[in-house]
């Protein structure tokens, strides 16, 4: 934005109301001349409507699933080809959405883009998250059922099996994204993850490269890496674990040496910082150009409930990088936001704030 472009934003800000011609006056341009800088600021998503109704600033704006997570609980030993008893539990998920619902709760500025069906699973999802987060540009597809993810977990909290049910994300089109430019325009990062398509992944990629928007790529299963776009340039943060990463480079990762080097042929597809989780093991993180370090995960951890942890630790990485922190003190923030919600029972722990990470934060 050029100094003039900035003044435009500052009389707006003060006052949306103001026409051109006192805009021109008080700028002392020629108002033909301010009506070619609105033009452009309206382009590129600055600007959203009359009255000159100007984009939020440092919004995070994330992209992909938003589901309906049913938990089956074993009360037993798991005992494959009969009935188990189980506790069911119900909570919204979805990788977009979890770590949106996370940064929200960590006090920053979230809308979320996805499509649902017009059903109540999407009330629940609209109920639940609407405190934390914009859900007003959430694409609703009457015939369509919202997402769901059904997942059966061991008495010590494991995953058994899970099935989803994702294909309305196959309606997370080009299109629903193009229309919502504007936002990614004037995002200070756009969070991806790979329930969109692959044709609608490179598209966010080019506007986020057009935009200089920072971008996030989180996969969300093995498979879904079909979906990668064909290079990472663009990419601010790439953050997978051991699988995805060995799918994605095509190497076996058994050591720390295998571990490191995925972190480097990641670096050479063009990603700026890469961070690839393998539980508790810890993760393997660094910033292009710069050291690659194994971050271990934290002890004494007693695990409820595994789901929602991947997506904590994503949002706590988000969390110190949007606050300035350097690469290790942005993984410390993951590892504690996900070894917190490990010993929850919430896919997002409900006593999530700013507040009380930075306490955790001390304490470890």
């Amino acid at each position: 934005m050029n100094d003039k472009e900035a003044a435009i934003v500052m009389l707006l800000r003060k006052n949306p109301f103001l026409t051109q011609q006192d805009m021109a006056d008080q700028l002392e341009m020629s108002r033909p001349a301010l009506a070619n800088l609105i033009s452009g600021l309206t382009k590129r998503g600055v600007i959203t409507g009359r009255a000159y109704i100007l984009a939020e600033d440092n919004e995070v704006v994330c992209i992909g699933g938003a589901n309906v997570d049913r938990k089956f609980h074993l009360k037993d030993a798991t005992q494959l080809g009969t009935s188990n008893p189980t506790a069911m539990s119900v909570a919204v998920g979805g990788v977009a959405r979890n770590i949106a619902d996370n940064l929200g709760r960590l006090n920053h500025s979230v809308r979320l883009l996805t499509v649902a069906g017009n059903d109540a699973d999407w009330q629940l999802i609209e109920q639940e998250s609407g405190d934390y987060m914009d859900v007003k540009a959430v694409g609703l597809l009457p015939g369509h059922s919202t997402g769901s993810y059904s997942a059966v977990l061991s008495t010590d909290g494991e995953l058994v099996v899970a099935m989803a049910n994702m294909d309305v994300y196959e309606a997370l089109s080009v299109d629903y994204i193009e229309s919502n430019d504007r936002l990614i325009a004037n995002a200070a990062l756009a969070v991806m993850d790979l329930n969109c398509p692959k044709e609608t992944v490179e598209f966010v990629k080019s506007r986020a490269i057009l935009h200089g928007t920072g971008l996030v790529i989180v996969p969300v299963s093995s498979p879904k890496m079909t979906r990668m776009p064909d290079n990472l340039e663009g990419v601010t943060w790439f953050i997978c674990n051991q699988d995805e990463a060995e799918t994605y480079t095509g190497q076996s990762i058994q050591n720390d040496t295998d571990w490191e080097s995925a972190v480097q042929k990641l670096f050479e597809a063009g990603a700026e910082n890469v961070v690839v989780t393998a539980g508790s093991k810890g993760v393997m993180a660094g910033k292009r150009g710069g050291e690659v370090k194994r971050y271990a995960a934290m002890n004494g951890v007693s695990v409820e409930d595994v789901t929602g942890a991947g997506d904590a630790f994503v949002s706590g990485v988000l969390h110190g990088h949007l606050e300035g922190m350097d690469t290790a003190e942005a993984i410390r923030c993951g590892l504690v936001n996900a070894a917190k919600t490990l010993e929850s029972s919430y896919t997002v722990r409900p006593e999530l704030t700013k507040e009380q990470l930075t306490i955790e934060l001390e304490e470890y």
